[in-house]
């Protein structure tokens, strides 16, 4: 039986995620080949928060508030993640790159602070032979500040660069597409250096993590090949004088309601991670799931962040407000949060599953939503996309990294108060220190939906009727058989 060539491109572009991301300025290979860069920043990602927070603690046996210093210090570069995408738009280039050369040097950076981390962390364990006070300290610290740089420098170049040669049309599933790839490679990176790191030693650790740079730069210059075409600039333009940061950032934040939406983004972050550090405990303490059903969360929580990608790239190419998808999902998040806490004296452990699924899921289309709208705030002739994409990146990492951090202290402070009896009799149970934490979100949640009203076009946008003529994008419709 013959399958006819229209019957197989409907199946494609209908089943297969992201089929129809290309277009004619972005074909589907290269969009591929673009989105290796995120699976290094994935790499680094697990590497910084997961894997070596584990190992400084349990096998270098480094005191807890010099590993919680560590990895908040990679938090403290994102907010210049917008100057960083400004420079890249007004970027001055004989050969007219502008996204290519922060590229680059994001990944020396990474490749860098990766390749000195095992030696000062071993060094920081205070296994030496001279011993220079802080020494360790210092190292650590700059191997951890150079991979944080490095990885916050090539994610703003490397959207900005897809969100450069996408349009208007495929753009929205191009970016859900890079964060797809985000999330798939920190799940390979967190399956493979945790395998390689079962049987621990000093020597395999400098192996592994030094595997990781030599791994970074190789995909990233992959990612990097021929993906910005080479146009010279004249001795006017390149001589015209940059305009200044903050008259584009003044300027950005008077198109369209900037300010707002970048509140949104650092409240909805805030509400969707305070729960990073505590689902696994709260599985574990609470509900009495074991290690291995608990490590099936990140699982279940980055199933539903996919489904929500997914979700909002179909969504939007339909021509949905974005405003209203983000909303969507902020709601889910609320029944999602609600369905985490009920499931302990429902002593559920479906619904616990149902709920951290819910999360992704919310979390998902909140972050693709707001991410497509800070792209496509209007502007003013001097602000390019890199620096909406750096804005959006610096909120949404900073309230990542405050949302773990309070999200910890809370939880320790209100359960110490109900322990010592401070809160009184009915609130002496073990889960009361995690309930604050997840109502709290809830709460944060419906203050983001409060502060999102004003985004919401005024009537919802409807698809465009369908034309006779061919459209722009090219899908496996127009792949060779």
């Amino acid at each position: 039986m013959i399958i006819p060539k229209a019957m197989f491109a409907q199946l494609g572009t209908r089943w297969l995620p992201f089929a129809d991301a290309a277009s004619e300025g972005l074909p589907l290979s290269q969009i591929l080949r673009l989105s290796l860069f995120q699976i290094s920043v994935g790499m680094a990602t697990v590497l910084l928060l997961g894997t070596l927070n584990r190992v400084m603690i349990v096998e270098l046996s480094v005191a807890a508030s010099v590993v919680a210093f560590m990895i908040a210090l990679p938090v403290l570069v994102a907010p210049f993640r917008a100057l960083l995408g400004f420079r890249s738009d007004t970027h001055r280039s004989a050969i007219g790159w502008k996204r290519i050369p922060y590229l680059w040097f994001g990944s020396l950076w990474q490749f860098g602070g990766l390749a000195i981390m095992p030696f000062a962390l071993i060094v920081l364990s205070g296994d030496n032979v001279y011993d220079v006070p802080f020494a360790g300290e210092v190292l650590a610290a700059l191997a951890f500040l150079m991979t944080g740089l490095g990885l916050h420098m090539t994610q703003t170049a490397g959207i900005a660069l897809a969100a450069d040669r996408a349009d208007d049309e495929t753009r929205p599933r191009v970016v859900a597409l890079l964060y797809v790839t985000f999330l798939v490679g920190m799940g390979i990176s967190a399956l493979i250096v945790g395998w390689l790191l079962r049987d621990f030693s000093e020597l395999q650790l400098i192996r592994v993590v030094q595997g990781c740079a030599v791994v970074t730069i190789t995909l990233n210059l992959i990612a990097l090949w021929k993906q910005e075409k080479v146009r010279p600039m004249t001795r006017e333009e390149r001589e015209a004088p940059r305009p200044a940061f903050r008259d584009a950032w003044a300027d950005y934040i008077k198109g369209g309601q900037a300010g707002r939406l970048l509140a949104v983004v650092f409240l909805g972050g805030l509400a969707f991670n305070m729960q990073d550090v505590l689902l696994e405990p709260y599985g574990g303490e609470i509900l009495g799931l074991s290690v291995s059903a608990t490590t099936m969360l990140t699982a279940a929580w980055a199933s539903g962040a996919l489904l929500g990608f997914w979700f909002a790239a179909r969504w939007m190419a339909r021509g949905h407000d974005h405003a209203r998808l983000c909303a969507r999902g902020l709601l889910i998040g609320v029944v999602a949060f609600s369905a985490v806490i009920f499931a302990a004296p429902m002593g559920s452990t479906v619904l616990f599953f149902a709920g951290a699924f819910g999360i992704g899921l919310g979390a998902g289309l909140f972050a693709v939503s707001t991410l497509i709208m800070a792209m496509e705030m209007p502007r003013r002739g001097i602000v390019g996309g890199g620096l909406a994409l750096g804005a959006w990146g610096a909120a949404q990492a900073t309230a990542a990294g405050l949302a773990v951090a309070l999200g910890g202290g809370i939880r320790d402070a209100v359960q110490g108060a109900a322990n010592a009896g401070w809160l009184g009799e009915g609130l002496m149970t073990p889960d009361i220190g995690y309930s604050v934490v997840y109502h709290i979100e809830i709460g944060l949640l419906f203050v983001t939906l409060a502060l999102l009203g004003p985004l919401v076009s005024a009537r919802p946008v409807t698809p465009k009727p369908q034309q006779n003529t061919k459209p722009q994008r090219i899908g496996l419709a127009d792949f060779p058989t």
